[in-house]
């Protein structure tokens, strides 16, 4: 199945319906089903057809959600890019994935880019129609996202026409989606947080509401003027919408459900969650490999019925296992291990939503899938209801703000200094970012650096996420008998 038919077949059947909940007015699915074959016969006039990667590089838009389905209707691989990264990290991803076109929204990037083959998304002109929609496979890529890799070389992850039509189907029956809802774009649409529920909505002839990037008032205004029934915000997202000293001053009455995952979350943030938005709160855990959710700590229909502080506690768990996902957490010998809250193994999952594996990157496929299955490299335990709590991470990797950031390209780019002899990063608790990126550091004999010229070195490499909060200096680091550096000691230091 093409993904292109999603919106084809909703245009079809509920084309009147609104598609696009926008301040200047509602635009129906059939003038939406227009922008996006307006684009496809753009990408078609450049000589764009199957198997191409197209770039986009736009904050959230009614355009950036065509995209999604104009790419799938040529038959083309679309390569969401992260806003945030910086000229040579995108110029990286671009080389390595052979990107054929850049689509750029409004916000264009600056010429330190070095992108002479863009496409505005805003010229493009609609269409009635889309000739010839290109045939796929279940199995033929769709979308090509890249992720930070340990090796520090990105890695780009292909979901296919069928994860995410799979995907589409399970949140549409896991969350009840339904046409009378309106869904809130608030995480960028560049990353799956936000980029699956373009088709799940679009699957059932929900509306979608925009903002282009996130601000909690902002965001505040949206959810009340477009009437917005459910979004979702990772857990810094949150805390500024519900610190925002305008939040009483808005109807929220339309909202029924706020998702967020992608960092740690405290239960005081979700009982405000609760109390103070008053609508539903679900916790989400998925990976870019698995499109993403892998479980939502949806409750039983038992456990609703119990006291308020004991759901809570469910709630704020990682979840239970989603449908159609084989889920297990396994010990090291690959054996299940109790269901007892107390013992600790890493989750492995296989199922229609998982990934095939890395863009020509064969020996990283095997490392994460092997025997059949999924290893996510999460350690978690999990409940006599089924319910799956992570207790810890890939050793060596930071969420900050809903963003992964891996230790070695902090390091790396420290390490481009010459006084830098040894360099550690490291993730610590932050209560506004779930962890902040860290960084310790010993000098070179006599060379002299301080903590101000390092973040800026950082900052001209990498996205400004990327860059630590600190840098302490050290006569040495802490490290293990075989002389490892032993990072579980910096960050409890």
């Amino acid at each position: 199945m093409n993904l292109w038919h999603l919106l084809e077949r909703t245009a079809r059947e509920r084309g009147d319906a609104c598609a696009l909940a926008l301040r200047d007015g509602p635009v129906d699915y059939r003038e939406l089903y227009r922008r996006a074959a307006g684009l496809a016969r753009a990408l078609r006039e450049r000589g764009i057809g199957s198997g191409d990667v197209v770039s986009i590089w736009s904050e959230n838009s009614p355009e950036y959600l065509a995209a999604y389905f104009a790419a799938a209707g040529v038959g083309a691989i679309l390569n969401p890019l992260n806003t945030r990264l910086a000229g040579p990290e995108v110029r990286a991803i671009r080389a390595d994935c052979a990107s054929a076109l850049l689509l750029t929204g409004t916000e264009t990037p600056g010429a330190e880019f070095g992108f002479d083959d863009r496409l505005a998304l805003a010229e493009v002109e609609l269409a009635d129609d889309l000739d010839g929609v290109a045939e796929v496979s279940r199995g033929d890529p769709a979308q090509l996202y890249y992720t930070s890799g340990t090796t520090g070389r990105p890695k780009g992850v292909v979901l296919t026409h069928g994860n995410v039509a799979s995907h589409a189907e399970m949140v549409v029956d896991e969350l009840q989606l339904a046409p009378s809802d309106v869904w809130g774009h608030f995480a960028p649409m560049f990353h799956l947080a936000d980029a699956w529920a373009c088709f799940a909505v679009t699957a059932v002839g929900a509306a979608h509401a925009f903002l282009p990037r996130f601000e909690a008032r902002a965001a505040l205004r949206c959810l009340a003027e477009a009437r917005v029934t459910r979004t979702n915000l990772i857990p810094t997202m949150l805390a500024r919408v519900l610190a925002d000293e305008t939040v009483g001053e808005h109807d929220l009455g339309s909202l029924r459900m706020v998702l967020s995952g992608g960092a740690p979350i405290a239960p005081a943030v979700v009982r405000r969650v609760i109390e103070d938005l008053g609508c539903e709160y679900v916790q989400t855990y998925g990976l870019t490999e698995t499109s993403p959710y892998l479980t939502l700590s949806l409750l039983h229909e038992h456990l609703r019925e119990l006291p308020f502080e004991e759901r809570l506690a469910y709630q704020c768990k990682t979840g239970r296992p989603v449908r159609g996902i084989e889920l297990e957490v396994v010990d090291d010998a690959g054996r299940a291990v109790a269901a007892d809250e107390r013992s600790v193994g890493e989750i492995r999952v296989r199922g229609a939503t998982v990934s095939p594996g890395y863009w020509r990157q064969p020996e990283a496929t095997e490392r994460a899938w092997r025997d059949g299955w999924f290893h996510t490299g999460d350690l978690a335990v999990l409940d006599g209801e089924g319910y799956v709590n992570i207790v810890d991470r890939r050793s060596d990797m930071i969420l900050t703000g809903g963003e992964n950031v891996y230790s070695i390209e902090v390091e790396n780019a420290l390490y481009e200094h010459p006084a830098v002899l040894e360099a550690a990063a490291f993730g610590r608790p932050d209560e506004e970012w779930g962890e902040a990126v860290h960084a310790a550091v010993v000098r070179k004999p006599g060379a002299q650096v301080g903590e101000a010229e390092l973040r800026a070195l950082c900052r001209e490499k990498m996205a400004g996420y990327k860059v630590p909060k600190r840098i302490v200096f050290l006569s040495e680091l802490p490290k293990t008998g075989t002389g490892k550096i032993r990072k579980s000691a910096l960050r409890e230091a």
